[in-house]
């Protein structure tokens, strides 16, 4: 077993077992509380230029099943307490190491991370290095940042996906790091999916004449995005659009709403949501370390509060025919709770629900 280390912005180094692929990576630390759902962790690009570290003591006990992958792996390091090397399940392709290599991704395990996830909840989100020395400099762990992700994790050019059965409806799934599993359930719906990058115009996607706009998850800062946040501008009011998580965020943007930085965000299966409009709380899937600033929002309603912390987790915009969530009802694996909000989309397809 090779020695490795994680060191902290702060100079804190905790030392463990290097797995996955060789040399350095500088990243975001941020964790997540999933119990399972490790392959859609590292496969879902909102994890973009980020260290993730699991709370769950044991990771890879059932494999990696590639037919359950969100996407590309993007994540720049991987830390667990420990590993599993022989997994046991029939769809296993391979194990967490070997797939780890395969992507480049250095991990490390045999650390504490139980003590990890209590210095991020209390000092907050902070950069970190996982590498073969202590660097005696750590200028380059200190200002490292996620930047230009969305650019980085979208598609390069737009793909078809056909609807389960009879296509009903069209949509255009504008892909700021989008999970496969948002289109899957728009073609379980009977709709015929174009999956658009995030440098499509406006113009571009309503020449298509699509019957609704899905606006995906994704990466980074979402202010950061202007490019984005102007085409959404001119969607809104011409064509029904729901939003998931950074979709969300970029759509507040859009009508003048403010975000802001979590401190240490929301990343697990467990998060619970209150439905402001009716006495029903949600079990949620989440992963975003961005919020809407309830306050700042003029334009529409906030529909959905985190039931822990008050956040926003979705705001309905009945005026423009839109609605945003900050959570994930698409997630796999996680709770189904919220999945009726396709159908709520689909409805207003319809010309029924705003």
């Amino acid at each position: 077993m090779k020695t490795g280390y994680l060191v902290l912005q702060d100079g804190q180094v905790f030392e463990g077992y290097r797995f996955g692929a060789g040399g350095d990576t500088v990243g975001e630390l941020v964790f997540t509380t999933g119990m399972c759902g490790y392959i859609e962790t590292l496969t879902d690009p909102s994890y973009a230029g980020q260290i993730v570290l699991q709370t769950y003591p044991l990771m890879g006990n059932y494999g990696i099943i590639r037919e359950d992958f969100e996407g590309a792996c993007c994540v720049k390091g991987y830390v667990v307490r420990e590993w599993c090397e022989a997994p046991s399940n029939f769809r296993c392709d391979c194990d967490l190491d070997t797939y780890l290599k395969e992507q480049g991704v250095p991990g490390l395990w045999g650390v504490d991370t139980r003590q990890l996830t209590r210095i991020i909840r209390e000092h907050g989100v902070m950069n970190a290095a996982i590498c073969d020395e202590v660097p005696a400099d750590l200028t380059p762990v200190k200002t490292y940042a996620v930047t230009g992700v969305v650019e980085a994790v979208t598609c390069g050019a737009a793909a078809e996906l056909p609807a389960e059965g009879e296509a009903k409806f069209r949509v255009s799934l504008i892909d700021y790091g989008a999970k496969r599993n948002i289109a899957r359930e728009l073609q379980r719906r009977g709709c015929a999916v174009t999956v658009v990058p995030a440098t499509a115009s406006a113009e571009e996607i309503l020449a298509a004449k699509p019957d609704g706009v899905m606006l995906s998850n994704g990466p980074g800062d979402p202010a950061e995005n202007t490019y984005q946040i102007d085409q959404i501008k001119k969607l809104l009011g011409k064509v029904p659009v729901f939003g998931i998580c950074l979709g969300h965020q970029l759509t507040a943007l859009a009508l003048g709403g403010t975000t802001y930085k979590l401190k240490y965000g929301h990343r697990g299966v467990n998060q619970p949501v209150r439905d402001l409009a009716g006495t029903r709380t949600y079990i949620t899937s989440q992963n975003h370390g961005y919020a809407v600033d309830s306050d700042s929002v003029k334009v529409g309603r906030v529909r959905f509060a985190n039931a822990n912390d008050g956040t926003c987790e979705g705001i309905d915009y009945p005026e423009l025919n839109a609605f945003t969530v900050q959570f994930h009802p698409e997630a796999c694996t996680g709770p189904k709770d919220t999945s009726f909000l396709f159908d709520r989309f689909v409805e207003m397809m319809k010309g029924g629900d705003r």
